[in-house]
Order: structure tokens, then sequence, then C-alpha cells
């Protein structure tokens, strides 16, 4: 193994410095902002689209009620049809993508 320089240790030094003072990546340590939850279902809901993206009608009057556990609920399937639409997307992209790539250089 190589003898570490003076720059080495100094920079070595710094990464440990960092991974002390920077937070670690728990994910689920901080409770969740329910006013934000709840403006981001009332955004949904005036889309028009709550049925669709979380299997339940809501209107603005029951955002503004919803209980915390509810609204952490109702978002948890939100962002879920998000992902999965998402990756549907990046999907079929990546297949027209292929598709025209191979159209390219073969015969079709």
């Amino acid at each position: 193994m190589a003898d570490l320089t003076a720059e080495d240790m100094k920079v070595m030094e710094e990464v440990s410095q960092m991974l002390k003072t920077e937070p670690t990546g728990g994910g689920n340590s901080a409770q969740p902002d329910i006013p934000v939850l709840h403006e981001q279902l009332a955004i949904l809901v005036s889309t028009g689209k709550a049925m669709e993206a979380i299997g339940v009608q809501l209107t603005q009057e029951h955002v503004k009620h919803l209980e915390a556990k509810d609204a952490e609920k109702y978002y948890k399937t939100y962002e879920t049809y998000v992902g999965d639409k998402t990756t549907e997307t990046f999907l079929e992209s990546f297949i027209l993508l292929y598709t025209w790539g191979g159209g390219m250089f073969l015969p079709i």
C-alpha cells in the first residue's frame, strides 16, 4: 500500500469531518409537513385526477378536514402513482428510442 502524503491526509480529515457533521440519511426521522400534504392533495383534487391517482374521490372540503394520518396515506398513494407513471413513461421512451436507433442501422 502506498504511503499517504500530507495532502491525502488533509483530504481524509476533511471527509471524516464532513461525515461527523452531516446528518445521516435516516429518511423517516422527520415528521411530514401536514399543511404541505394538504396543499398537494388540494392541487390534485383541483386537477380532477384524484380518483385516478389515489382511488378516492375527494373534494376541496374533504381535503381541508383530513386527519394527518389520512393525508399521509393519500399522499403516499399519490407518490406511488406518480412514480409508476414516471417509470412507465421512461420505459416507453426507451423502447421508442431503441426501436428508432435499431431502424437507423437495420433494414426494416
